[in-house]
C-alpha cells in the first residue's frame, strides 16, 4: 500500500524547497535540543553509542555503576575481584542518515504528512549529533537517483548540511521511477562501527542488495512513520486515496471483508519486513506523524537505557 492524499494541501515552507524555510525549522528544533541538553537526552545518546570509535586502554578495578558489559572475566577470575576494561576515545563518531524519500511518505490523514514528520526527526538527530561533536553525513534517495552530503563536523557545517537537505524538493507524485539508496557505496562511506540511521516508509519488499554487508559494518537503526490509517482503516466511511505506484485513485472500504483482510495482510508483511531489516527491537522505532519528534527520539533512547540498567 503506497498511498498519498488525493488532494494534497498547500506545502509548508520546508516543502517548497527554501533553505530559509529549512533554517526556520532547524531553529525551532535547536530549541528542543537545548532543552534535551539540559535534561538527560544527550547523556543517553552518548551512552547508547558508547564504544563506537573507542579503543582499549587498560584494566581497572570495577566500581559500582560501571557498565557490567566491560567486565574482564579472565582478569576477574585470576584476581578474585571484579575488574573491567577501560576505553578511551579514538576518534569522533560518524553518523550516516539515509533518507528514503518514497512517494508513500506524502500520505497524511492528519495535520501533517509522514514526510514532514520524518524530516523533522532527521533534523533533530543531526542536531543531537552536532551537540555531541560527531561527524554527520546524509544520503537522500529520491525517485530516479540520490544526493550525497558527505560527513562533516562542527555545528555550523552540520546545520548548513541539514538546511540544504531539508530544503530538497518534494518528489512529484506522478514520478514512477523507483527509489533506491546506493547501499554498496554506503557500506564503504564511513568508518567501521559508525551509526547508520535509515529513515523511510519501509514497504513490504526483499532486503536491498548490499544491506547485509552494511548492517554488519555499522550499527544500524531504523525509523519508520506510520499514519493511523495504515494501522487501522477508518471505520466510518470508505477511504479514497491516490496510489502513486499505479497512478490511480483507489477506494478502501472498511465494511468490505476483502479490503479489511487485504489491509491486515499488507500491514503484517510490512511489519515482518521491518523486523527482518532490524532484528533487535532496540534498533527500530515506529512513530506517528502527530507525535513530537523529541518525544519519539527520547522514547528510543529511554528504551535502550532501561535495557542497560536491567
Amino acid at each position: 500500500m503506497k498511498l498519498a492524499p488525493s488532494k494534497p494541501a498547500a506545502a509548508p515552507a520546508r516543502q517548497r524547497g527554501t533553505v530559509a524555510g529549512a533554517l526556520g525549522i532547524l531553529r525551532r528544533l535547536e530549541w528542543k535540543v537545548q532543552h534535551a541538553v539540559e535534561n538527560t537526552l544527550i547523556g543517553e545518546y552518548r551512552s547508547i553509542f558508547r564504544g563506537r570509535g573507542m579503543e582499549f586502554d587498560q584494566v581497572v578495578r570495577y566500581e559500582f555503576g560501571d557498565d557490567i558489559r566491560d567486565i574482564d572475566w579472565n582478569v576477574t577470575a585470576k584476581l578474585g575481584e571484579p575488574y573491567r576494561k577501560k576505553f578511551v576515545e579514538e576518534r569522533e563518531l560518524t553518523v550516516i542518515l539515509v533518507f528514503e524519500d518514497s512517494l508513500a511518505l506524502q500520505f497524511g490523514s492528519g495535520q501533517r504528512t509522514k514526510r514532514d514528520a520524518l524530516l523533522e526527526i532527521a533534523g533533530l538527530l543531526m542536531l543531537l549529533a552536532s551537540h555531541n561533536r560527531d561527524q554527520v553525513g546524509v544520503v537522500h534517495a529520491q525517485p530516479g537517483g540520490y544526493k550525497l552530503f558527505r560527513p562533516v563536523r562542527g555545528h555550523r557545517k552540520i546545520t548548513q548540511t541539514a538546511a540544504e537537505f531539508l530544503a530538497r524538493p518534494v518528489p512529484a507524485l506522478d514520478d514512477p521511477r523507483p527509489v533506491a539508496a546506493p547501499w554498496k557505496f554506503i557500506a564503504q562511506a564511513a568508518p567501521v562501527n559508525s551509526v547508520l540511521v535509515w529513515l523511510g516508509d519501509f514497504p513490504p519488499r526483499p532486503n536491498p542488495a548490499g544491506w547485509r554487508t552494511t548492517s554488519q559494518r555499522y550499527q544500524p537503526v531504523g525509523f519508520r512513520i506510520d499514519d493511523p490509517w495504515e494501522r487501522t482503516l477508518p471505520a466510518s466511511r470508505p477511504l479514497t486515496a491516490y496510489d502513486p505506484a499505479s497512478q490511480q485513485l483507489v477506494v478502501l472500504d472498511p465494511q468490505a471483508r476483502v479490503h479489511v483482510e487485504g489491509h491486515a495482510a499488507w500491514r503484517a508483511e510490512r511489519d515482518a519486513g521491518f523486523r527482518r531489516l532490524f532484528p533487535s527491537p532496540l534498533s527500530r522505532l515506529v512513530v506517528t506523524p502527530d507525535e513530537s519528534s523529541l518525544d519519539a527520539v527520547a522514547r528510543f533512547f529511554h528504551a535502550h537505557m532501561r535495557t542497560r540498567i536491567r
